[in-house]
């Protein structure tokens, strides 16, 4: 991962933690997860359309997060 994508994924945990999120999930992981738990769909539905050129963006932030892709190769269970 290059700094620029890190800093923008810090930036966007920042936002998600100073809106009552997780510390280290994104928005876009957030959202998807309130809409797989019947919470609201809006929010990932808004996301998905600004990433229109990233299909599943919110599904896949999500799933990035549950295997920790995002974490130095150190840090990653080995499995």
């Amino acid at each position: 991962m290059n700094r620029l994508k890190a800093l923008l994924i810090a930036i966007d945990q920042l936002f998600n933690t100073l809106l009552g999120g997780w510390p280290d999930e994104t928005l876009s992981s957030r959202a998807w997860r309130w809409e797989k738990n019947g919470k609201r769909s809006w929010p990932r539905r808004v996301i998905d359309s600004l990433f229109f050129f990233d299909p599943n963006h919110c599904k896949a932030s999500f799933e990035n997060e549950r295997l920790g892709r995002q974490l130095p190769p150190e840090m990653r269970e080995q499995k």
